[in-house]
């Protein structure tokens, strides 16, 4: 990786180009050093950015760094601890780990925050997530302990590409000793153990003395689930301790890449070898966002085992309102839709990102938030914010948790829901696309769309907006009785995404893909 970590330092991105600047998506700013679009430039002004925008909106508190095991992402932190140590920011680390998980980040902003009128905290996090050894992350998670809104980002991302252009001139940083003598080291790790009896029903979980096993997939819920073992006496082996900026131990993905998705049976393929001998077994992508379940029945698609959580907790959390909504992302199952109509609930249907369901959490009216890229996280047992951002971590236990008080496992439980709701065939497929056919989705007219049938039913909803909050999917939803797709372009390459389910089999699946790839192509067309 050395070349990488040399492109990095040494490659000066180009702010006039589209690729080279600095973009937020859904996840924060992600790129490759090699290709200019992840460099220390882009750090130095996107944390200045950050910086100048706490001032903007009187956020004086810490600020909470954290970073993954990418090679990126040790230089990219700090580059940025440099830079806010510079502006005067008090900076709090890690003290037990050089890793920092993401929930434990939002979980210590919400635990500062908590009754703090003023001096507010805030959080940045070095991360690509799941992405492949070579690329590399920056999101802010702004004081309500998720990530931050597009108003946030967007004013951060046009003020970074301003700094850019400018020569990054008005950035300010002091040299790597001075930083790390400034931080103040703080116990986030220690802090989010110690709590998780709050969410979870950890004293069921040791009790029960089930097997389990996590695979920390070379990243942060390393000394994470390290910890849990030690602190909750249980039966659990961290199956892979090993940390390597390359990734070399992991079996390829799907397409021959090394990824670290814990939602692919591939990139799992070690864990899943050793599935009898655990009860449960987990998986956790590199900054442990996301969770992989797995059990006798192999690994659980995240859309089964986050429609599972939801009827699990609906059950078993008698101390949550009955006015709480249940979150979802719009390309989520409609298994969780029917799940939360069987208990009398209200969904609150949102386009994709987190972010959506960051002010349901933080306010506690939202009582859980997922999408169907295994990224979820929900209330405490008695209805407040435990973390505003996904909890792979979280997730895992949740399941332990659920095994352990019904004896069933997560996978057993799936089944009785396909009884009772009937069984969902989902399939995502991207098609490649111009930039000129990516703003036809942005500005889509839905009212000049006439989709009166798909898949030999009748549409009944054609939405351009989420009909929980209203904000624009970006793209365009399409509903019947039996199925619905959704499309909408991708935020870092050259194609769409189309998601499609049917609750009438996989042929039907098969046809409703094909009728929406070629309402997309006649939309698309003229563009």
């Amino acid at each position: 990786m050395q070349a990488v970590i040399e492109a990095f330092d040494g490659l000066r991105p180009d702010p006039k180009d589209p690729d080279q600047a600095v973009s937020f998506g859904t996840s924060g700013h992600r790129g490759r050093a090699q290709a200019g679009s992840f460099n220390r430039e882009h750090i130095l002004a996107i944390t200045q950015a950050v910086v100048d925008y706490r001032r903007r909106m009187g956020i004086g508190g810490p600020l909470f760094l954290g970073r993954d095991s990418h090679a990126l992402s040790r230089p990219a932190w700090e580059t940025a601890l440099r830079v806010l140590v510079g502006n005067g920011v008090e900076v709090r680390i890690e003290c037990a780990t050089p890793l920092t998980a993401t929930p434990l980040v939002s979980h210590a902003i919400l635990r500062h925050n908590r009754g703090c009128d003023d001096a507010l905290a805030d959080g940045l996090i070095i991360t690509p997530s799941h992405n492949p050894p070579e690329d590399g992350g920056i999101k802010y998670n702004l004081p309500h302990g998720g990530p931050a809104d597009t108003e946030a980002t967007g004013w951060i991302e046009d003020h970074a590409n301003r700094l850019l252009a400018e020569g990054l001139a008005s950035v300010r940083e002091v040299d790597r000793e001075a930083a790390l003598a400034k931080a103040v080291r703080h116990d986030m790790l220690g802090d989010y153990v110690e709590s998780l009896g709050e969410a979870v029903d950890m004293a069921a979980i040791a009790a029960s003395n089930l097997r389990l096993a996590a695979d920390p997939m070379g990243g942060t819920a390393l000394p994470v689930w390290q910890a849990i073992a030690e602190c909750y006496g249980l039966n659990l082996e961290v199956v892979n301790t090993r940390l390597d900026e390359s990734f070399a131990f992991m079996p390829p993905d799907h397409d021959g890449k090394i990824r670290m998705d814990c939602s692919s049976a591939a990139a799992m393929a070690k864990l899943l070898e050793r599935k009898d001998d655990f009860d449960l077994a987990f998986g956790n992508d590199p900054d442990a966002d996301r969770h992989g379940i797995v059990d006798a029945a192999g690994l659980m698609n995240p859309n089964h085992y986050l429609a599972v959580a939801i009827d699990y907790l609906l059950t078993h959390r008698p101390e949550w309102g009955e006015a709480l909504k249940i979150g979802k992302t719009l390309v989520s199952s409609s298994l969780f839709d029917r799940v939360v109509a069987e208990y009398g609930r209200e969904l609150y249907e949102v386009p994709v990102g987190f972010k959506w369901f960051v002010d349901g959490l933080h306010q506690g009216w939202l009582a859980f938030g997922g999408e169907e890229s295994a990224g979820a996280s929900f209330l405490t047992r008695d209805g407040r914010s435990w973390s505003t951002d996904k909890d792979g971590i979280l997730l895992c236990l949740l399941a332990a948790e659920m095994m352990a008080v019904t004896g069933q496992r997560p996978s057993e439980r799936y089944q009785a829901l396909v009884a009772r709701h009937g069984e969902p065939h989902y399939r995502r497929v991207d098609t490649p696309c111009s930039r000129e056919q990516q703003q036809a989705f942005k500005a889509l007219d839905v009212g000049k769309l006439s989709i009166e049938q798909v898949a030999g039913d009748p549409v009944q909803q054609l939405l351009a907006s989420a009909s929980g909050n209203r904000a624009p999917i970006g793209g365009v939803k399409v509903t019947t009785a039996n199925g619905w797709f959704a499309a909408r372009p991708s935020g870092t390459e050259p194609l769409y995404k189309l998601y499609a389910e049917s609750f009438r089999g996989k042929m039907h699946l098969d046809e409703l893909i094909e009728d929406a790839l070629s309402c997309l192509d006649e939309l698309l067309g003229a563009a």
